[in-house]
């Protein structure tokens, strides 16, 4: 089969189309005909090296696709919805999604609402997912709760966005300005041009006690601000660290220690006088209560049934034109989820 490599850590350019060894099912996976990839984030800091768990090169990156199942391989104790060969899921994967054909362990294993495009498929499950267990599993928001969404016109932003409107929030985001309108649109009430303004005292003009909650996944000195945004009992939500990511598409260790210098730290006591919490949210970690994230994706795919949320994609590439995809995004291009599509 085909798949997108990377041959070692650094800018886009690593990546080649190659030939490997199909994947082989074991006892409870599923083989996957892949249709359409979810470009993350993540994907580009695992190209870059800097993604926890990331394989040493040469490895095939890629944590979320859509497609046809091909092959279902029973297990003793068999976990997760049942599915059959032609069946239309999602999946998560460990690696290794930027392929033509991916084994997923059933546990992970997706079947799509009727009518949901592979496309659209392959942008609701780990940004939904990441943003729907940040916002109402750990952070138990309320309507009327006011909620700061950090880049927001991005594919959690866009989530998250879309997600708390459905809840009735009140949604402050950050984006750059020619983003704004398109936040407004969406349901941003407090749309926020970063290039121009400090988000902070935009919060504190419009919300002077603070906001209930904050997601957050630059890192830095914008943790620091973040929490300044919180109102007693607000919790602060971090989910990334795209400031150790430089503008090359390269790891950089001066810039990744810089950001962990001003990186504050939060003491248990300070948390404790401002009542507020710290959230840490990674989706791979929270994989092993499977059971618990399929509960969240069938009420996302209930919201997306009833209209209240949908994918925005903002461009699709095939398979072989990975690295521009990749570097679509780095050049912040993309309002939306970026797709990979197969034929």
């Amino acid at each position: 089969m085909r798949a997108l490599v990377v041959r070692r850590y650094g800018a886009p350019e690593v990546f080649e189309l190659q030939q490997v060894p199909d994947p082989q099912p074991k006892a409870g996976e599923v083989l996957i005909r892949v249709k359409a990839i979810g470009v993350n984030f993540a994907d580009l800091l695992q190209r870059m090296g800097l993604y926890p768990g990331t394989p040493k090169p040469p490895f095939v990156p890629g944590l979320e696709v859509a497609g046809v199942v091909e092959r279902v391989v029973e297990g003793p104790r068999p976990e997760g919805e049942t599915v059959k060969p032609g069946d239309a899921v999602v999946a998560l994967t460990d690696f290794h999604g930027y392929a033509e054909w991916v084994v997923a362990s059933t546990k992970y294993v997706y079947r799509l609402p009727a009518g949901m495009p592979f496309n659209e498929g392959a942008a609701i499950s780990l940004n939904y997912l990441t943003a729907y267990h940040s916002i109402f599993t750990m952070g138990n928001l309320q309507p009327g709760d006011r909620i700061l969404i950090h880049s927001a016109a991005g594919g959690v932003g866009i989530a998250a966005v879309q997600l708390a409107h459905a809840r009735g929030l009140v949604v402050f985001g950050t984006g750059g300005g020619s983003k704004q309108e398109f936040l407004r649109r969406i349901g941003v009430a407090h749309a926020i041009d970063n290039e121009k303004s400090d988000f902070a005292q935009v919060v504190q003009k419009y919300a002077p006690g603070g906001v209930e909650m904050v997601m957050d996944a630059i890192g830095g000195k914008s943790f620091a601000s973040s929490y300044e945004c919180l109102a007693p009992s607000g919790r602060l939500v971090v989910y990334g660290f795209s400031a150790a990511a430089g503008a090359s598409g390269k790891r950089s260790w001066l810039r990744g220690l810089t950001a962990m210098a001003q990186t504050p730290k939060f003491h248990p006591l300070k948390l404790m006088s401002k009542s507020a919490a710290i959230i840490g949210v990674n989706l791979g970690q929270v994989r092993a209560r499977g059971t618990h994230l399929r509960t969240e994706l069938g009420e996302i795919f209930r919201l997306y049934g009833e209209g209240k949320v949908k994918p925005v994609i903002s461009k699709t590439f095939p398979l072989e034109q990975g690295a521009a995809a990749h570097q679509f995004i780095q050049d912040r291009k993309n309002v939306g989820k970026v797709i990979l599509t197969l034929k």
